[in-house]
C-alpha cells in the first residue's frame, strides 16, 4: 500500500476512525500516513474527502433500506441521497455523497455494496470525470426590501421564481452544491421559511456510463 510523507512542524498523535480527523501537536518532526490519503488543498492530507457514488439497484421493496443500513452499520454518514427509477422500470439509480478518509476505505465501501444481492453495479464518480447538479426550492418571507434581495439572488445565481403570493416567494435553483450553499448565504437577512434540497445527481462524462 503506498505511503504519503509529509515534512511539517506538526505530527499526528491519533486518528479518529469515525471522522478521519487527526489531533495534531507541534513537534518539528516528519510524519507518514499510510493508505494513499487524499490531501485537500492547503491541508495535511488527513481530512475526510467528499465522495460521490452512483449505484444501480433493483427497484424492489427493501433494496434501498439495505444500502442505507450498510452505511449505518459501518458508521459512515450519508450526506445526500437521491434515488429514482431509470428508463428500465426494474432498476433504480441511487446517487449518494459521503465523507471517506482514504482510498482503502472507499474500496471497502464499494466491496460491501457489491455484496448486496439487490445491487447491480457501483461506480465512484471521480472529480473532473463527471457533472453533477442539485435542485433547491427555497421559500422566503418576501415583502419590500426582502423581495428585492430575493430577486438579486435569483439574478446572480440564475435561479427562477416559481411561486409568488402576497407575503412569500419561492425560488428554484439547479446548480452544484457549492453554488446552492452560496445562494443560501446570499439570502442572509431574508426570512427563510422553508428549504428543500434534492441531494446530488451525478453522471459520468463522455464514455463513463453506468449501465448493465
Amino acid at each position: 500500500m503506498p505511503e504519503t510523507a509529509f515534512s511539517t512542524e506538526w505530527d499526528a498523535t491519533s486518528l479518529d476512525a469515525n471522522n478521519g480527523c487527526a489531533r495534531l501537536r507541534r513537534s518539528g518532526c516528519v510524519f507518514r500516513l499510510a493508505g494513499g490519503v487524499d490531501s485537500p488543498a492547503g491541508g495535511f492530507g488527513i481530512a475526510n474527502m467528499r465522495r460521490v457514488l452512483a449505484i444501480l439497484l433493483e427497484n424492489e421493496a427493501g433494496a434501498l433500506s439495505r444500502v442505507v443500513g450498510l452505511f449505518a452499520q459501518r458508521n459512515y454518514n450519508i450526506e445526500t441521497l437521491n434515488v429514482a427509477p431509470t428508463d428500465d422500470a426494474t432498476l433504480s439509480r441511487v446517487t449518494l455523497t459521503t465523507q471517506v478518509a482514504d482510498a482503502a476505505r472507499l474500496e471497502q465501501i464499494t466491496k460491501h455494496l457489491n455484496r448486496l444481492i439487490e445491487v447491480v453495479k457501483v461506480v465512484v464518480l471521480r472529480e473532473g470525470e463527471h457533472v453533477e447538479r442539485e435542485l433547491m426550492l427555497v421559500k422566503v418571507r418576501a415583502q419590500g426590501e426582502a423581495r428585492e434581495a430575493l430577486q438579486r439572488a435569483c439574478d446572480e445565481f440564475r435561479g427562477q421564481i416559481i411561486d409568488v403570493t402576497e407575503d412569500t416567494c419561492t425560488l428554484q435553483l439547479a446548480d452544484t452544491s457549492e453554488k446552492i450553499d452560496a445562494c443560501v448565504r446570499a439570502l442572509d437577512g431574508v426570512a427563510i421559511l422553508e428549504v428543500v434540497r434534492s441531494g446530488v445527481s451525478g453522471i459520468g462524462q463522455g464514455e463513463n456510463i453506468l449501465s448493465l
